[in-house]
């Protein structure tokens, strides 16, 4: 009915995790929203420990279900199954509980607290809806699947759809088809040739989410690994910065994927409760199967973002020599958009003969640790005297073999002056085929940094808190501290307005 669904996981009382309630807001463009009246709050015997994670599935006659783990009055994790008051009502505001909840609990085997996030469903070969649960034995991370034609009685698979020792407790699997052919989205129940599907859990061990793509075999329930050393878990990572518990959902009159993720605070609880607020809603993304390459996704912000661009700025063929540092004028450099291509001499990289063996973007040093062949890109949210900077960057280092491999990282070490706040270096490696130029594109918003590199195979989301950099003090550099080549960039960068983000004027619905 035209309206875009967010429900997500609240504290009304405080800014910490708590007393788990279903917040709810809405939005025509997944840009501006409207703020909604919780969609459901912990009143149950079933979910008085906290509404959590769920999944909705639209069925074939338009029906909604809404599947969600409830942690109960003795903190058994449950299923839990919900469904619109009012199916012509456009904004859903009311949620009816199914009398004879919950719809599943544990297995023999699997832990009261081990057992959550239930995904969307999907159509299995003989029909039945199958739906995913996270859960572990011992330190081995799990997929179990169970198979409904109502939702409300269930039947456990005899096959676990995945394992992988090693990863511990999986939360908010998430599982979908994705086109090797098409450059849209599939529906989630899709399957057949030209159709690959990812597997991503959240590892809660080390709470980073993490992605593989292969093959489902949908008559024995098994999905294999396209490469077993790239296996869920021990392999790809959706994003390498704060990022977590992701979930994506079939847009079906656009025909994509889209992908939302939380990202958390890197300060203190302290300074949480002291703001009175913690944690954010990434951009939405879009997720497509990457043609070029084959082994990874493509993320990429939502078309919509670009409506909140206003002023350009264009810098053509900038020659960065090495140790170069070079200002850019963008105007006000807290709310940007910006995509940069950095062009290199290819024979210059052949030319060089020195090894860097062992990098690595979160124990190399950061962008002041110089090489070489990098680092070399964007520095953003910085203040005049560059005391506090974010540098966003590419290094490529090359193997005693000669073999050069490019890395894309995000040093936050000198993000903010403020004493509370984690500063870390993120990244990752980053497949840069041979006809291609280095790209990257930067989302800018106060406190975060979303950066995509090479149109979004490596992605890494920064939660920064500048204490000098804010305002109409924030600056943008190109810089090169590369020991041996010159680059030359070009950059277009656009100031962003504000999304509207307002409660929804119900006495007008």
């Amino acid at each position: 009915m035209g309206w875009y669904h967010l429900f997500y996981q609240y504290n009304p009382d405080a800014a910490v995790w708590g007393n788990i309630t279903w917040g709810h807001a809405v939005s025509k463009d997944l840009i501006n929203w409207y703020h909604l009246p919780f969609a459901m709050v912990p009143d149950q015997w079933y979910d008085i420990n906290g509404v959590w994670t769920g999944s909705a599935t639209i069925l074939p006659d338009g029906r909604i279900v809404m599947l969600y783990t409830g942690d109960t009055d003795k903190e058994v994790q449950v299923q839990n199954l919900a469904y619109p008051a009012n199916l012509s009502d456009p904004l859903l505001l009311d949620w009816v509980k199914y009398p004879n909840n919950p719809v599943l609990v544990p297995p023999p085997g699997i832990g009261t607290k081990d057992f959550r996030d239930p995904t969307t469903a999907w159509l299995g070969p003989n029909g039945k809806w199958r739906i995913a649960i996270g859960s572990k034995v011992n330190k081995t991370g799990l997929t179990l699947v169970y198979e409904t034609e109502d939702f409300t009685s269930y039947e456990l698979l005899d096959e676990v759809m995945h394992a992988v020792p090693g990863t511990g407790m999986w939360e908010c699997v998430d599982f979908y088809p994705v086109s090797t052919i098409e450059s849209n989205g599939l529906d989630t129940s899709v399957n057949g040739p030209g159709v690959k599907h990812v597997l991503k859990s959240s590892l809660d061990d080390d709470k980073h989410d993490y992605y593989a793509l292969g093959t489902y075999d949908a008559i024995s329930n098994k999905w294999t690994p396209d490469n077993p050393e790239l296996d869920v878990g021990i392999g790809l990572r959706l994003d390498y910065g704060k990022y977590y518990a992701s979930k994506t959902f079939y847009d079906q009159h656009r025909q994509r994927r889209l992908l939302w993720g939380w990202i958390g605070e890197t300060d203190s609880e302290t300074a949480d409760i002291l703001k009175g607020w913690s944690s954010v809603q990434s951009i939405p993304r879009e997720v497509v199967f990457d043609k070029k390459t084959g082994t990874n996704v493509l993320q990429w912000p939502v078309k919509e973002v670009e409506k909140l661009r206003s002023k350009k700025t264009t810098y053509e063929k900038v020659l960065l020599k090495p140790g170069s540092l070079v200002p850019l004028d963008v105007g006000l450099a807290t709310q940007l958009d910006i995509l940069a291509t950095f062009e290199i001499d290819k024979q210059a990289v052949e030319g060089v003969l020195e090894a860097d063996v062992g990098y690595n973007c979160t124990t190399s040093g950061g962008s002041s640790s110089r090489g070489a062949l990098g680092p070399f890109g964007l520095v953003v949210l910085a203040d005049e005297t560059l005391t506090e900077q974010t540098p966003v960057y590419f290094y490529i280092a090359k193997g005693v073999d000669g073999a050069a491999t490019t890395y894309f990282c995000a040093d936050q070490s000198k993000s903010s002056t403020a004493s509370d706040v984690t500063k870390l270096i993120y990244g990752s490696s980053v497949p840069v085929l041979h006809d291609e130029t280095f790209s990257m594109r930067l989302l800018v918003d106060h406190s975060i940094v979303e950066s995509f590199a090479q149109g979004g195979r490596t992605v890494i989301t920064s939660r920064v808190y500048p204490t000098r950099a804010i305002y109409t003090a924030a600056r943008v550099f190109l810089f090169n501290n590369a020991t041996g080549i010159s680059i030359t960039a070009n950059v277009n960068a656009w100031n962003v307005e504000s999304a509207q983000l307002d409660h929804f004027p119900l006495g007008q619905h």
